[in-house]
């Protein structure tokens, strides 16, 4: 086996186009460091719930020249059979380390596969590229990006002609596509590709205004708005709406608002993590702001921040949705599995259609029909989707535009989105959200704790009967388990895009006007917390 493993790696560096990369792989040999390399030659990356990502390292489990060179081979080769021979494909990347690396060697194998290339010209948004593919008329995208991971991560996010993310059977055949590519070192390079002016940008930014239409909120120039782009690239463009918008420009978190692929101020550069906002919490209180917002790095997602309490992305998703419903915007409302049930219950209230898809934005924004297209979407892990006619995908910029707009009018009858949360409560009744989430080193534990919970479900969940439903064996086929009772809720499943079991807990508290929102706070947080427990218990955590 160590022989065999030394000659997998040599060959891999015998065929590998960047001498950085290279050197690595054969550093590696040279020291025999077999565990290492074991490591980098386990397996190659997989199309997952965002396309392929993972660390910056040479070999084929990382992020790296050779592995991205093959990658777009295997998508042209698609793209060919697909019926797409010479078509557009628009290219976008992150300011992470190598991102814009990889978005060049990508252009040039697609042009030297004959495919007309287009180049965004600077470090863009996630959004920017999704709206770019269909505004450009193009057959693909390719969005160069990690979005919330680890600094020493990086990904290759893929999109088809309709701006959306892969579905199946897409991703796998363009796995298989990759797989048949030849080495890297062999594949056609050209450089007859176009770099984009900043067109491109400005008509995003002038589609997301029009969408939202801020001129219905005629008092937005009284908004104080604080604001993180998290070291990422959210910032100009997102100042961009914002002035278009007639808002005042939000005073931004000067340690976080230029790119830095370091992460300097973060332990994890995802707003759902601990600590991660609290810089931005800390000038929210500061400049007295009525609301704040943070991105993540690619600026897909957006977490808001109002009294000095981060809120869920169940709140911000339901406290969204409520506001397009009075504004009469008819249409689908849609959430992935493990998003709480409040938006659902807003809807039929309201006389519209919801619908619940599988985990990812991919599922989300091709929910709807003919009849009623999908109008909002979200997801619980901050993602939402105000405008997908604009973006065919979740885009933070739009929903922070959204959020300053409903602040806005709220602020304007001397009320905050706490107060409308509040209101929503008194007349939906306190839908309570959370997660036991779990990161581990160790795969093997989230395969033995979903095979456990699978074979001896748990009968009652805070005293109550639970229904069991294996969503493996419904169409399409999802890997999770779900647990449905009266009032309680929870979903378990592996995360798409980080090594993390979680468990999505909900339970649903009556308001009685006697005892009011604070006793349902108050029990709706202790039963949480004995969800959690009793949830750490079936899966032998």
């Amino acid at each position: 086996m160590t022989a065999e493993l030394l000659a997998t790696a040599r060959d891999w560096a015998d065929a590998d186009p960047h001498a950085g990369d290279r050197a690595e792989i054969e550093a590696l040999i040279e020291a025999e460091n077999l565990a290492e390399l074991e490591r980098r030659f386990a397996g190659p990356l997989t199309f997952g719930t965002a396309g392929l990502r993972g660390p910056l390292r040479a070999g084929p489990a990382g992020m790296n020249a050779a592995v991205v060179t093959r990658a777009a081979s295997g998508l042209g080769r698609y793209l060919a059979e697909d019926g797409h021979a010479g078509s557009g494909v628009v290219i976008g990347y992150d300011a992470r380390r190598r991102s814009d690396e990889f978005a060049h060697i990508t252009a040039a194998v697609l042009a030297g596969a004959g495919f007309a290339v287009q180049v965004l010209p600077r470090a863009l948004p996630t959004p920017v590229l999704s709206f770019a593919v269909r505004h450009l008329g193009c057959a693909a995208g390719v969005m160069v990006t990690a979005s919330h991971n680890p600094p020493d991560d990086n990904g290759y996010k893929v999109y088809l002609g309709d701006g959306a993310q892969l579905v199946p059977p897409a991703d796998r055949l363009i796995e298989a596509a990759i797989a048949a590519v030849g080495p890297a070192r062999d594949a056609q390079l050209s450089d007859e590709w176009l770099t984009l002016g900043h067109d491109v940008e400005a008509d995003y930014v002038a589609a997301v205004v029009s969408a939202l239409e801020p001129a219905r909120v005629p008092s937005r120039g009284d908004l104080v708005v604080a604001y993180t782009a998290m070291h990422g690239v959210g910032a100009d463009t997102t100042r961009a709406v914002f002035a278009a918008a007639g808002l005042p420009e939000p005073v931004s978190v000067p340690e976080q608002d230029r790119p830095d692929p370091r992460f300097p101020t973060v332990a994890f550069p995802n707003p759902e993590e601990p600590g991660a906002v609290d810089l931005l919490k800390a000038l929210a209180t500061r400049i007295g702001a009525d609301v704040a917002i943070a991105e993540d790095p690619d600026a897909d997602r957006c977490s808001v921040v109002c009294g000095g309490r981060q809120l869920t992305g169940d709140e911000v998703g339901a406290l969204l949705a409520d506001w397009l419903l009075r504004r009469d915007v008819r249409g689908t409302y849609a959430s992935s599995l493990v998003s709480g049930s409040l938006m659902h219950v807003i809807t039929a209230a309201a006389g519209q259609p919801s619908a619940e898809t599988p985990t990812g934005f991919k599922w989300i924004i091709r929910a709807g029909a003919p009849d009623a297209p999908l109008v909002f979407g979200y997801e619980e892990a901050l993602g939402y989707a105000v405008s997908p006619t604009v973006a065919r995908d979740k885009d933070g910029i739009s929903a922070a535009l959204a959020v300053a707009l409903l602040a806005a009018e709220l602020k304007a009858d001397g009320r905050t989105l706490l107060d409308r949360l509040d209101e929503l409560a008194t007349e939906h009744g306190l839908f309570v959200t959370g997660q036991l989430s779990v990161r581990v080193e160790d795969l093997s534990i989230i395969s033995g704790a979903m095979t456990r919970l699978r074979a001896e479900p748990p009968a009652r969940l805070l005293g109550r009967d639970v229904a069991y439903a294996d969503l493996a064996l419904e169409e399409p086929p999802v890997d999770a388990v779900r647990l449905l009772g009266d009032g309680v809720r929870v979903i378990v499943r592996p995360s798409g895009t980080e090594p993390k079991l979680k468990a999505y807990l909900e339970t649903v508290v009556p308001v009685h006007d006697d005892a009011g929102l604070i006793a349902a706070r108050g029990r709706g947080e202790d039963e949480l917390d004995q969800l959690r427990a009793e949830m750490s218990v079936a899966l032998g955590l």
